[in-house]
């Protein structure tokens, strides 16, 4: 990760004639907060975020609005994009300690059980790659990471997820045909285990066995459970990934996405259809959220990674809206945000997207004065009739 706020910081510098230390905050225009159950959002002009978020702090992950970050072994959990506009909340978790054979500085995703780490009951679970995962309550006094050695290699690489549902940390295995399940009484040396059923025969019939050998002989494939509180559903979300080498060292990717639909017993179908839901995947926690109220295309997966977006219909599998995202920070935050860096002394507007709170650390737009509103109108424009906004 900091190599790649290395790369992003000597992008400002070749871009801007003017120093990056001029930038001492920016301004979200048009934020607006998002409440999940009945979908309304507040409006608010403008909302100062400090610059230290580009700078050598790292982000790691994102879970309920809240952007966790790593430096010197220490997280920081920050609520720099909530709103309203008051003084920003820095809640600091303890150093970590790396269990034997562990590492602790490549997160994989972060998760909390609730949208406050101030609350009693808040457990914030951070998954390492490898097979450390560390839990801790940021609002009791003697706050200290309870830190499991995962024994499972198929867990290793996997997102963890809150399931409300179960009360507990889950996992699916790196194969996608079980679910481990841990949380800070019972099950904390040893994971509860879920085997998932799925159909014996045809489980896809329309799904061709070299259709099947082609995902399997994918170079990528992540596993995402999702919970959607509006409709008490679970859902599985495979995707996979294949590259072609191309021109200029560059790799033509080829993205399918297969969801299987969970019941509490474990019974998994495929399925074509989430109803008017879609899902959101970044290295945030994925998101499951009702489309309409939130300006989204139903029955979809919006997909967020370094330098693509795209939203995929899963019915038919058709990537659609895609284009290059100049970030290597792909978070989604529950949040709609157009960010733009803004001082009067510099001709020149450094544009940090948001689309439903997806960090675009990246994007330079040099503008002359007489064109500044004319192009910056054309690109909300664009970015709301695409389902950016």
């Amino acid at each position: 990760m900091s190599h790649l706020l290395r790369r992003l910081r000597l992008s400002l510098r070749r871009n801007l004639t003017t120093s990056s230390r001029c930038f001492s905050y920016y301004y979200v225009r048009g934020a607006e907060s998002w409440e999940p159950v009945s979908g309304e959002t507040i409006s608010v002009p403008y909302l100062k975020v400090p610059m230290e978020l580009l700078k050598e702090i790292g982000i790691i992950g994102a879970s309920h609005g809240w952007v966790a970050t790593l430096k010197n072994g220490v997280v920081c959990l920050q609520d720099d994009l909530d709103l309203p506009d008051t003084d920003p909340k820095r809640i600091p978790l303890p150093p970590f300690v790396t269990l034997p054979h562990c590492q602790t500085q490549i997160v994989t995703n972060v998760s909390m059980s609730s949208s406050s780490p101030e609350d009693e009951d808040c457990i914030v679970a951070v998954k390492f790659l490898g097979p450390q995962l560390s839990l801790c309550r940021p609002a009791q006094r003697d706050c200290k990471w309870s830190n499991i050695r995962i024994t499972d290699p198929s867990f290793y690489s996997s997102h963890v997820m809150y399931s409300k549902r179960d009360g507990m940390f889950s996992m699916p295995a790196s194969r996608g045909h079980y679910i481990g399940s841990w949380d800070l009484r019972r099950h904390m040396k040893e994971p509860k285990i879920q085997m998932l059923r799925l159909p014996d025969e045809d489980p896809i019939p329309e799904m061709t066995e070299k259709k099947w050998q082609r995902l399997e002989s994918c170079c990528t494939k992540q596993h995402y459970l999702v919970e959607s509180l509006h409709t008490d559903e679970t859902f599985m979300v495979k995707w996979y990934t294949e590259s072609h080498p191309i021109a200029n060292n560059t790799l033509n990717l080829w993205d399918h996405f297969l969801v299987l639909k969970i019941d509490k017993e474990g019974n998994a179908v495929y399925t074509k259809g989430i109803g008017h839901l879609c899902i959101l995947l970044s290295k945030s926690e994925a998101i499951c959220i009702p489309s309409k109220s939130n300006r989204k295309v139903k029955n979809s997966v919006y997909m967020l990674r370094e330098h693509e977006f795209a939203i995929v219909m899963i019915d038919t599998n058709q990537k659609f809206c895609q284009r290059p995202f100049p970030s290597s920070l792909p978070y989604y935050i529950p949040k709609r945000l157009l960010i733009y860096f803004c001082d009067k002394n510099v001709n020149a507007d450094l544009h940090v997207g948001l689309s439903f709170g997806s960090l675009n650390l990246g994007g330079i737009v040099n503008y002359k004065k007489k064109k500044r509103k004319e192009r910056r109108n054309s690109l909300v424009t664009m970015m709301d009739t695409n389902g950016l906004l």
